[in-house]
């Protein structure tokens, strides 16, 4: 038979789009050379594959049963030369994160692990910000892309996309491991010392908004820069702090307090801007992130 892979290809695409000039147009070719392609595969095959009406064309009996065998092959074909592709844009390259210590310690970090030994050629700039600092920093165009935790602000020309939640529960040392025998409301919490990030971190303005709505105030003791200061100065009995439930596995000397109802969630998201399209490394990490989504 005369016949190529070319050939099925134009079939392919004449069905997804129902039209031999649509098909043509995705194709980048002409109608003229479509409809010959199609001829030519029809004679072959020794039957009609399409009916001709005045809103495109349909498929005959025998046109479908062609159809569901040529499409998966058509589309592994497809993936496949798109893959290679984008192994070969992927080569070199930059990709600037802007990245919180939840988000990295939390999700972040295997997905980097898998990203790097897939593409080892793009090189990856990392910044360690807070959720305001890497959102300042898409706005100023200083990262591609950032993975940092909710709550959020200042999004006007963003886009967000939450891709994983994250517990916090309180903690304590082995002082106050008595606390550990009851439920504790945020009014009981408040009597001890607190360890919280600093004033004009999103976390801080949380735990302040959700203690007001419990009825206490919020007046921690200490405040630090970043989460994974939070947990050293517990253990050093210097009073409750809350942390990713994440960060406690195999941790030793701190005790795990219980909660009232719900504990504090939030969600790590990936952020980037609405305006600019990312780079294709960029994207590709994106695509990675959000595939299970």
């Amino acid at each position: 038979m005369n016949i190529s892979y070319d050939h099925y290809r134009i079939f392919y695409y004449v069905v997804r789009y129902g039209s031999f000039t649509k098909a043509a147009n995705a194709l980048t070719s002409n109608q003229p050379n479509i409809t010959r392609a199609i001829g030519i595969l029809e004679s072959e095959l020794g039957c009609t594959l399409f009916i001709r009406t005045n809103r495109g064309v349909k498929l005959t009996a025998e046109g479908q049963k062609l159809y569901e065998h040529i499409k998966p092959a058509v589309e592994q074909i497809q993936t496949g030369e798109e893959e290679l592709a984008l192994r070969k844009t992927l080569q070199s390259g930059i990709i600037s994160i802007g990245a919180s210590e939840i988000a990295l310690r939390c999700f972040l970090l295997p997905v980097l692990a898998q990203f790097h030994k897939k593409y080892s050629g793009v090189k990856l700039r990392i910044s360690n910000y807070s959720t305001p600092q890497a959102i300042t920093a898409l706005h100023k165009g200083v990262v591609d892309i950032a993975f940092v935790t909710t709550p959020t602000s200042d999004m006007k020309g963003l886009k967000a996309v939450n891709i994983q939640k994250v517990r916090e529960l309180p903690v304590c040392s082995a002082e106050l491991g008595h606390l550990a025998k009851k439920s504790l409301g945020y009014d009981e919490i408040a009597r001890y010392p607190l360890i919280s990030l600093s004033e004009g971190t999103k976390s801080y303005d949380m735990y302040r908004d959700i203690f007001v709505q419990n009825g206490v105030a919020f007046d921690p003791d200490i405040e630090v820069a970043t989460a994974d200061m939070i947990l050293p100065m517990v253990r050093s009995g210097l009073g409750i702090g809350f942390v990713p439930e994440p960060f406690l596995n195999g941790v030793q000397g701190v005790i795990r307090l219980k909660l009232k109802g719900k504990p504090p969630e939030r969600h790590i998201c990936c952020i980037k801007t609405a305006q600019h399209s990312l780079g294709s490394a960029a994207r590709e990490l994106e695509r990675i992130v959000t595939a299970d989504l």
